[in-house]
Formats: structure tokens, sequence, C-alpha cells
């Protein structure tokens, strides 16, 4: 039997171009008061007004306000789930597919959210499912869970209006909105639609009411009968204060008796929608005992395509012919479909009538599981060619005898216990009612093509009485649509017959007609009389302007399948189509199907989670295996924030006891959560989202997670706002109170206050914890594969480098241990080696010891690598394993003779991993290392020994004694610190070395002397000495350099592990990691040279890692000192290490070809050229003669060198 194709609901699409969104958000201008689009904002408004009257019901219940109870706030659940999940599936069947052939990378992110919209309907029927419906602490949870589904679904819209609309608006002409729209429309399910669009109605006002019609009628084709069943739904049923479940309605009583088995029926609709009877001349009787057992016809139907699928994929197997893939797909793509529906019908209408405990749920999740192996064997077939496709099409008609026997046997049962209680239970007219129904579950767009294949498959006289019942069950309101199914069953039917000839006004009432009904067929002697007299007939009624149906006297017949036993005759009613053509995008309704799954109630309702026919792809490899990569570090924190996200979920409940230090917590744990949060988007929208969208097949992608972050900081700046109100509250509650339970205290306006706005919070906190969760979860989903598929090794070290490279020190101090605290120690080990990895040549390694080790207690948090040194030990007893060298002690050291000492410094000079400057640093101490530990000796002896007045250097020093400023000439501070060395104090390291044969190492500082007090005490930021009263030491404290500094805005780099000047990491500077030196955040693209600042200056040759002077960095990638530069760049251009110009110099050259333009060289030499090596293109060329100037042929530049003088005359070109 033939499969008609299924017309496709979506637009043709003519050299898709691929356009940009703005990064940064500048999106299109709005759109217009004309555009089809502005529909979909009429469905927002309403949505969102629904959403707000779901919590304020639930918020009234939670704060002992009279908003109803739970069962009317379930009934409006139902509803806004219903109408919401229908709402996103048509989205996702319509709009985004065609929006990503225009516009790649923007849809999948909305599908997404859609899905985590589902789950948030599910936990809400969970709760309110929940047996604890009394308890206050259910209440406030119930009001949590209602404003979490509003702050989603709200920003969920607004992201659209955003981002996806404007697309929609500039992507797309006017007709193709319109038609985008129109297809929206008929995605929906019929049933649906009756109360979809009343509801629509009365959600907006009258003006916007009235540009909705407005809308509508440039949306909807221009065909009467088209218009009038939309604006039919519209006006002709009324939305009740009380709303009903979509299926409400069909629960019917099971004692009903049974109508006349004499009962018949002629009925017609005329083009207009009226209802009509057939003539009394066409007198054929046809039986309608039992109008239930229309549902036969679906199961004979459904074999019977079934069985041809079946024996197309024997034929394709035993051919060989693979050509037809695509088609055979379709086919099974449309049987799926009907299969689906109709098990949906079942469970929704059928069962739930006849009997609330029957259920044929598992055979459907069986059957869908089937097909879902069919299209897998299909994918598998058309990716492996022919060479492989024939074993796989071996698989394929087994599996295609399988599904058809399943179906049979499932069939069979539900003819043997479901039909025969429909028969005994149900009078005639219920029947039809119920087999109408199961009809409307499916949308306009497949019903237009399921009855011209239903019909098809029947008898005349079995098609005239489905088409009979059909008419006598539909409402009044569907007048107009019942007239549009019949034309479409007709276009199924053969040559000469019309199932709905012969039509006349009926001005009767439904009873009367019931009671006069008359069904009778006139057979025509031949086909050809039959076609004659319908066709004379047909055109005499369309003079009278109430044509139903046309035939063509052409016989043009085309095939659907291979099979001759159903054919289709070229013939056109004049009932009207829905206007979709077979060049539009294809789209199955499957997305709307699961809408319909999902709309099971029930706990013991199926759920759809196959991925049948889908067009999302799937993003895991074949082997399900996911290798260990360097970005995967970065998806790690999305670990620790869920867990701050549960612990202000859980806790927030607790704000309701008023406890003033429990707020006080909660408040300092959600300040961390936002901070870090905050750090890591801003990483994300800085430097992750651009390097994904660098790709050029990752355009766009990105964008809709940019606009998450931008809502999600205005969700914590809520929050906070809140917190801040709830502890003034608080304040003034505790102001009023002495002891006890302040909330017990006072039953008051305030308490009040107090308890609704601890409420708020509550909900508050939920959203922000479903919103950032299913944020992470869509990222992970969505972004973090593409890492693995367009991103290098190297490209992720260098990207987790950038990201790290732009957080500051005390940021890192906390968040180490709050991103690794909820990872397990083999999850721990592996980030923190990523990191290191990506640190290599960095200090980061020495800080985090260094910074570790004046954190006591701190090892539970901060994870080592399995080769690394336990935390527990003291840094200067051991460099770790991994260095696998030994640095002793200072006790060691005299227990160590020279030939010891020497090994030691041959076994770290053959040490190949160790870095060379830290090579050189453990074989300098090792060398010095006995007078360096008999210093430290006598010192320690001396300290011992010495009162306080001994201390050398224990008065005030000044940076201006005028001003009585304590400091120095290096820095304005006010203190000294005590060298370890020597232990002298000084103001700072500076004028220590300045007067002392050694260095000081400020980093081994321990003690500090107040210039105010003269106090000596361990080293701080503020004076301990309690007549100071905690006096500040300076502006700036390093607790790892010990460095304190009261004029210049300083940072800790963890990577230099110095005290930089500047504003901070990630603010004005960054810390290059192949560099290893920290940069100016305006020379992010630079050319880098490895540890290129782990080097002597080349003018003054002092250390350039250490210097405290301004060092500059030159375009080629080698540095100098600024003044060094200054001063240098007087005479020359030209880098002293590499001869590569330092600047353009586009200007000095222009100058100097005018003026070896004015030079003339004497005759014999002006013939004469010179072979050149350019020093700014390194590439080799000629040039005239000159004892001076010779420019590059490639570059035009003149920094050059002549490397052979060419004594011919003749000059060849450059190369």
């Amino acid at each position: 039997m033939a499969t008609p194709g299924i017309q496709k609901a979506g637009i043709s699409v003519i050299s898709p171009a691929v356009a940009t969104v703005d990064q940064k958000g500048h999106l299109p201008p709005s759109i217009s008061l004309s555009s089809p689009i502005r529909i979909f904002l009429f469905f927002h408004k309403a949505i969102r007004a629904e959403l707000e009257g779901l919590h304020r019901s639930a918020l009234a219940l939670a704060t002992n306000r009279n908003g109803g109870d739970v069962e009317q706030l379930t009934d409006k659940c139902h509803f806004l789930r219903s109408i919401y999940k229908h709402h996103c599936n048509a989205e996702d069947e319509v709009i985004f597919p065609a929006l990503d052939i225009r516009v790649k990378n923007v849809a999948r992110t909305y599908s997404l959210e859609h899905a985590g919209e589902s789950l948030l309907f599910d936990q809400l029927f969970a709760l309110l499912r929940c047996n604890e419906k009394d308890e206050e602490s259910y209440h406030r949870e119930l009001a949590s869970c209602t404003r979490a589904l509003q702050t989603s679904i709200n920003q969920h819209m607004s992201k659209e209006e955003e981002q996806v609309f404007p697309l929609l608006n500039n992507m797309f002409s006017f007709e193709e909105q319109a038609s985008l729209a129109w297809q929206f429309l008929c995605s929906i399910p019929a049933n649906m639609m009756v109360e979809f669009l009343p509801w629509l109605s009365s959600s907006i006002s009258s003006d916007e009411r009235h540009e909705m019609h407005e809308c509508l009628r440039r949306i909807i084709p221009e065909e009467h009968l088209l218009q009038q069943v939309i604006f039919n739904w519209i006006d002709g049923a009324k939305v009740s204060n009380k709303r009903k479940r979509p299926y409400d309605n069909i629960a019917l009583s099971g004692n009903s008796h049974y109508a006349t088995e004499n009962e018949q029926c002629s009925l017609e609709y005329s083009m207009n929608g009226e209802r009509t009877v057939f003539s009394e001349g066409t007198s054929v009787m046809c039986s309608l005992h039992h109008p239930v057992d229309n549902i036969l016809h679906w199961h004979k139907a459904i074999l019977k395509e079934l069985s041809d699928i079946a024996e197309t994929a024997r034929s394709i197997r035993i051919t060989g012919d693979f050509s037809d893939l695509h088609d055979f797909e379709k086919r099974l793509q449309f049987i799926a479909e009907v299969c689906i529906f109709h098990s949906i019908a079942e469970d929704k209408v059928i069962f739930p009538a006849v009997d609330a405990e029957v259920s044929f749920a598992e055979e459907h999740a069986r059957e869908e599981g089937e097909f879902e192996k069919f299209r897998w064997l299909i994918e598998k077939i058309q990716n492996a060619g022919a060479n492989s496709a024939a074993e796989f099409f071996t698989e394929l008609c087994s599996l295609a005898d399988n599904i058809v026997e399943t179906i049979k046997k499932h069939f069979l049962n539900e003819e043997i216990q479901i039909i025969p209680l429909v028969r005994k239970h149900f009078n005639l007219e219920r029947q039809r009612v119920l087999v109408y129904q199961s009809l409307c579950v499916m949308p306009l767009r497949l019903i237009e093509c399921v009855l011209p294949w239903l019909a098809g498959s029947m008898s005349e006289e079995e098609a005239r009485c489905f088409l009979c019942n059909m008419h006598m069950a539909a409402p009044a309101r569907d007048s107009a649509l019942v007239t549009l199914f019949s034309g479409w069953a007709c276009k199924g039917r053969s040559i000469g017959t019309c199932l709905a000839s012969n039509v006349r006004d009926l001005t009767d009432s439904k009873e009367q007609f019931v009671r006069r009904c008359s069904f009778s067929i006139h057979r025509n002697a031949s086909n050809d009389s039959a076609t004659s007299a319908l066709s004379d007939n047909c055109e005499r009624l369309s003079k009278q302007g109430s044509l139903s149906c046309s035939v063509e006297s052409s016989t043009n017949i085309t095939y659907l399948s291979e099979s001759p036993k159903a054919l289709v005759v070229d013939k056109t009613c004049f009932v009207p189509g829905l206007g979709f053509n077979s060049q539009n995008l294809g789209m199955s309704s499957l997305p709307t199907a699961r809408s319909l799954r999902a709309l099971s109630f029930g706990s013991s309702a199926p759920s759809l989670n196959s991925s049948l026919f889908h067009w999302e792809a799937d993003s895991i490899s074949e082997s399900g295996v996911v290798t260990a990569r360097p970005i995967d570090c970065i998806f790690k924190f999305h670990i620790a924030i869920r867990k701050d996200l549960e612990f202000l979920d859980a806790e927030s409940g607790g704000l309701q006891d008023c406890n003033e230090s429990f707020l006080r917590q909660f408040s300092g744990r959600f300040r961390l959560l936002w901070g870090l949060y905050k750090a890591h988007s801003n990483a994300e929208d800085d430097i992750v989202f651009p390097a994904l969208e660098s790709k050029e097949t990752l355009h766009n992608v990105s964008h809709s997670y940019t606009l998450d972050h931008k809502q999600e900081e205005k969700l914590f700046e809520d929050i906070s706002s809140a917190l801040s109100v709830l502890s003034q509250l608080l304040e003034s509650l505790n102001s009023k109170t002495l002891g006890g339970n302040i909330c017990e205290s006072f039953s008051g306006e305030s308490s009040n206050r107090y308890r609704e706005l601890a409420t708020k919070i509550q909900g508050m906190c939920k959203s922000l914890k479903v919103t950032l969760d299913h944020h992470v979860t869509r990222e992970e989903l969505e972004l973090w594969p593409l890492f693995d598929r367009h991103f290098s090794i190297d490209e992720q070290d260098k990207l987790v480098g950038r990201i790290i490279g732009t957080t500051g020190a005390e940021v890192l101090q906390t968040m180490l241990p709050w991103v690794t605290s909820p990872l397990t120690q083999e999850d721990q080990n592996r980030m923190m080696d990523t990191w290191k990895n990506a640190t290599k040549n960095t200090m980061f390694s020495e800080w985090l010891e260094e910074w570790w080790e004046v954190k006591p207690g701190a090892s539970s948090n901060i994870p080592t690598s399995e080769n690394g040194v336990s935390q527990d030990q003291e840094v200067h007893e051991s460099t770790g394993q991994c260095e696998n060298t030994f640095k002793p002690g200072w006790n060691d050291i005299f227990r160590m003779n020279q030939n010891e000492l020497e090994s030691e410094i041959r076994k770290v000079s053959r040490d190949s991993t160790l870095d060379p400057r830290r090579k050189a640093y453990l074989i300098q101490n090792l060398m010095t290392s006995r007078w360096i530990a008999y210093q430290q000796k006598c010192s320690h002896s001396r300290s011992s020994e010495a009162t306080d007045d001994d201390f050398h250097g224990r008065t005030p020093s000044y940076r201006d004694p005028e001003k009585q400023i304590f400091g120095c000439q290096h820095y304005k501070r006010n203190c000294k610190v005590r060298a370890t060395c020597c232990g002298k104090l000084f103001a700072c390291r500076f004028c220590h070395d300045e007067v002392s044969d050694h260095t000081m190492d400020r980093k081994m500082t321990s003690e500090m002397m107040c210039m105010n007090c003269l106090e000596i005490q361990p080293v701080g930021p503020v004076c301990l000495t309690p007549s100071c009263n905690g006096l500040s030491m300076a502006k700036y404290y390093c607790s790892s350099c010990k460095f304190f500094d009261d004029e210049r805005d300083v940072y800790h780099c963890p990577f230099c592990n110095l005290c930089r000047v500047g504003k901070g990491l990630g603010i004005d500077f960054f810390h290059c990691m192949k560099c290893n030196c920290c940069l100016a955040m305006k020379l992010v693209d630079h050319k880098c040279r490895e540890k290129g600042l782990e080097t002597n200056c080349p003018i003054c040759c002092d250390f350039l890692f250490t210097s405290s002077t301004a060092v500059r960095a030159l375009p080629c990638g080698h540095y100098m000192h600024s003044a060094c530069f200054q001063a240098y760049a007087c005479t020359h251009y030209i880098c002293p290490i590499c001869c590569k110009s330092m600047g353009n110099m586009s200007v000095y050259f222009g100058m100097l070809d005018a003026l070896m333009a004015s030079e003339v060289l004497p005759q014999e030499y002006r013939d004469r050229c010179q072979d050149i090596l350019c020093n700014d293109c390194d590439r080799k060329g000629t040039a005239p003669y000159h004892w001076l100037y010779h420019k590059c042929g490639s570059c035009g530049s003149y920094n050059t060198r002549v490397i052979k003088v060419d004594r011919d005359h003749s000059c060849p070109s450059s190369t």
C-alpha cells in the first residue's frame, strides 16, 4: 500500500546564508508591528500572566493568605503545563529547524532549555502529589518551585525575544514569517487548539486582541474555510474560571444505553462550513452498529503499511538497490508518527473512558523502542555505504518482521479486551465522540496526511461510515473543521469516487438531524458513468456556490510506492489544504508526541525518551568513552557550583528562624558563590566563548550563554539586595526584644514582613539553583563536546593558561579549596596536574607550595599530585619528589662532609627535569650553604641572648622627615622588617642590600617592627600592640612576599610568584604562560617567546624577571627596561638581540626612499648590486649598490645587511 508523503512544515530555503550575532549583544532592530512574528509575543505575554498567577497562588498558600487550596493550584499547573509544552514542541518542530538552516548554532540551546523546563514541571507535580500538604514547610517549598519555574520560563522567553525573534525578523521575508507562524499553529494538536486559542485571546487586552486577529489574518492562508476553523476555535469556546485538563471531558459514564441500531447518517458539509445531509437519491444503507469499530480500520491500515515496509526492505536487500533509502526512511517516519499518535490517543482517550486500570503502556513503550532501533539501523546503512549496507539490511528485515508481529499481537489484545467493553458500556453517540477525539489528538498537519492514507485503505462504504460518524460526533464549533477532514479524506480515494458529493444545506438542529439521518450510496454501472455523473454533478453544484469536491476529467495517476495496490488520482478537492509544499523543510510531529507523552500525570504513564527521528545529532562518541582533556578542568567548576547551589537551596528555609548568626553565615556563603561564579562567567565571556566563535563553523554558538550570564547576574543582585533588607529587618526586630526567638516574640507587621521576605528569598534561591544548574548542564551537553572536535590538546592548554592567567592570587586562594573540595582525590590530582602542565613555564607550583605552607590545616582541601610532596612536610626539608632531588636543611649541612655536598651538587646538575633557573638557584645555595648556615646559626644564637634594646635599627625611619611620614627612599610604609639572614631591622630589602655583603630573602621574613610603637612582632598587615589600635602597616600587604606598599596599586602574581605594580590580573594585566611574564591587557595578541623575561636586559644587563623598574615588550618578543629603551631608541631602531625593527618604521623608510632617489652614484657603481638579507622578513634578495642603505625588495625595509657584493654589471631581481 502506498504511503502518502508527509507535507512537511517548513519553508523552502535558497542559498542559505549564515548570520552572525554580535557577541556583545547588539541585536537587529525591533520587530515591526506588521510582522507575523508578533504572534509569538502574544503567546509569551499570556504565558507570563499564567505564570504570575500560578506563583501568586502558591505564595498566598505559603504566607497563610487566602490563595485557594492545593487542588486549585494543581489544576492551574496542569493547564499551564499542557499549554506550554505544546508551545515548546511546536517551536522545536517548526521554528528552530527553519532557523537552523539560515543561522547556525542558535536553535539547539533553546531546545535543551525546553527539556530543562520539562524537568521543572515534573518536579513540581511530584511535589503536588506529596502527602505532606498541610505542613507550612511544604507550602514554602511549593512557592519556591513555582518561583523557579516562573524565573526559568521568563528568562527563556526573554532570550528568545532578544535573540531568536530578531533573527527570524531579519533572516526571513514577510511571507516566510507568515508560513512559519502558520506551521507553528498547525503543529499543535487540534484538541489543544480548542483550548489554546480562547485562552490566548482572553489573556491579552482588547487592543492587543484586535491586533492579534489582524496578525492571524495575515498568517492563515487566504482560504475562507481555514480562517473559519481558526476563528471558530477562538470565538466558539469560552475559558472557564476552573481550568480543565486536556482530556478531562472524555471520562464518560459507563451506564449509557444503546442507541437504535438502525441509526443512519447522510451527513456532509458545504464549503461555508454549515451542516448538510446526503440527498435521498443515494439510498444504500450503511450499518453503524458500533462506531468504535472504526478503530479496527486504523489497525488494519497500520499493519498493512508495516507489512509493505517489511516487504520493501526485503526487496532492497535482494536487489541491492540502496538508492531509495531516503524515501524508505520517510515512509518509516510517517508510520512511526501514526503508531505513536494512535497509541497516545488510546492512552489519553479510549482507555481512561473504559477503565482506569486498563493500560497498554508497556506495549506502547516497546513499540516506540522498536521504531527507534529501526531509525538507528537506517542511519547505519546510510553511513556504511554499499559495501556494508547488505548485512545491515538483513538485520533491518528481521527487525521489520518483529515490529509487525509485535504490533499485530498488541492490536489483537486490544480488540479482544478493549473494544468489546466500549461496545457494551457506551452508546453509539459516546463511541463516536471517543473516536473523533482520538483523531483530534493529532495536529492538523499530520491529520491532512493521515486521512487520505486511512481513507485509501478502506472500502467506499467503510470510508463513508467513518466520515458520517465523524460528522455526527463533532461539536458545533468544529463544523468547518470536519469539512476540512472530509475533503482531505476524499483525496485518498480513486477515480470517480467522491465521499462528499450531492450536498444541500442543513438548517435542522442536531437532534432533528440524528432522527432524519440516512446514509445511502448510489453505485453506477461503470467507472466511466460514475466519473461522468460525478463531474456533471460537481459542475452543477459549483455554479450554485456549494461545491465540495471536483474531479478532473483527466486520469493522471501518480504512484506513491512501487506497489500498484494503491494509487492517487490527480484530482483536487475544493476543500483547501494547509498550504505546505514538498520543498519545505522536513520536520516530523514527534516533538508533539513527546509533549503529549509528557502530559501523562499518572505515575504509571510512560515517558517518551526515544530520540526517534529527532533533528538533534548525538554528541557522544560511538565507543561512549570520553577521554580526559585540559579543558575539562574548567567544567569541573560546575561541580563546585552545583554543591553551593544545593546548600543555598536546602538551607534557605532556615532563614525563617530569625537566627542572626545563621543569616550572617548564609549571606557569606552566598557572596562567596557570587564572586567565584562571576570570575568563572567572566572567563567564559572573555576567553572561552570568543575562542569558540573564532572557529568558522561555531559562529553564534555561545551568544545564548552570554545572555544567560547577564540574567544570572541580575538574579544574584536581587538576592543580595533582599538579604541586605532581611538583615536590616532582623536588626530592627532584634532591637525590640531582649532574648528568645525573635519571630515568636513578635507576631505583628514587622514579623510578618520578615517571614514573607524570607519566603521570597527561599524562592529566589530555588530559582538561582534551577537557572544555574540548567545553564551549566546545557554547557556540558552542547559546548563541552565542541572542544574535543575543534580544539587540539595544545589549544586547550593555551585556553586553560589564558583563563588562569587572568586570575589573581587572592581569587585563586579562595577558588582552589572551593573548586577541589567536592572532587574525588583522583579528579583533584588530574585537575591540578592539568593546571601545572598549563603553567609549567611559570612559578605557579612554587607559589602553591609557599601559600599552602602558611595556611595550616589546608591540606585537606588543596590536592597534590600523586608524585607531589605532602603538605604536612616543611618546605625547607624537601622540594617534592617530582623534582627527584634533595634540598638539605640547615641542620643537615653540618652533618655533611665536603664529598657528600659535592655529590648533591652533581645530582642537581645532572637532573634534566629541573628548570634551568631553579637548577642554578639550588646549586648556588648548596655551594654557599655552609656560610649561609653559619650566618643563620649565629643569628639565632645572637637573637636568643640579646634583649629588645640590642636590635640594630630599632628606630623609625622616614620617607618624608618634614611631614613625619614613615618609610624609606624606596617605599612608604609604617614598619620595618627584620632580616632573617642577619637579624637586623631595615625598612625594605633594598635598604638591607645597600649596606650588606649579602642579599635579603624577604620571603623568609617572620618579624617586623611597628615604627609607631617600636614593638617587635610577627609580620602582618596591622600592628598587634593595643596602643596602636590596629594601625595598618600599609595599604597593600602581601603575605607571600612579606611586602608592604602604601602608595601604589600592587598585586601578587601567583605565576611570577612576585608582587607587581598594577591593579591586578584580569584587570589591567594578564600572565602569559609561555613568556612567563605579566603583560598589559592590550598585549593579548603578542609574539610569545618561551620564558622571554627570564633573561638580562640587553642594555644594562640587570635580570629582568625580578627587576623593580618598568619593562617594555618589543614587537619581536624580546624585552628591555623602559628607561633603557628610551635611551637606546634615540640612536638605534633595531633590537639589540635579533636585529628586527623595534617599531613601525614606515615614515623613516619613506624618508630614506626620498634620500636614495635624490642621490646620484658614480658611474662605476650604478650597475652594481649586492646580495642582502632582510632582518625584518628574513628573506634574501639583491639591492643596488650603496655604501649605507639597502632596501629589501620583499617588504621595503632598510633593516638589511650585505652578505655578498656582486661584481657583475647585471642586477638580478629579488627572490
